[in-house]
């Protein structure tokens, strides 16, 4: 399921990140590989998604969480 499509309080770990090249590399090097456990910690009405990863708060768009995959913890 997109990442778009979890709730508040919710974990769990990234399977795929389905986005170009270059955007994909900058993801990564932000925290977000697969595999990686994060949970959410805020998702806005207006896209904005407030994630814990590896122990640091990322913010990310709406757009973007639609394009990274993950399974539930």
């Amino acid at each position: 399921m997109p990442l778009a499509m979890t709730g508040i309080g919710q974990e769990v770990i990234i399977k795929a990140i389905n986005w170009g090249p270059k955007m994909k590399k900058r993801l990564q090097d932000m925290g977000l590989t697969p595999g990686v456990k994060i949970s959410v910690i805020s998702n806005d009405t207006n896209g904005a998604f407030i994630l814990n990863v590896r122990g640091s708060r990322l913010v990310l768009g709406g757009v973007v969480t639609q394009q990274i995959l993950v399974d539930a913890v």
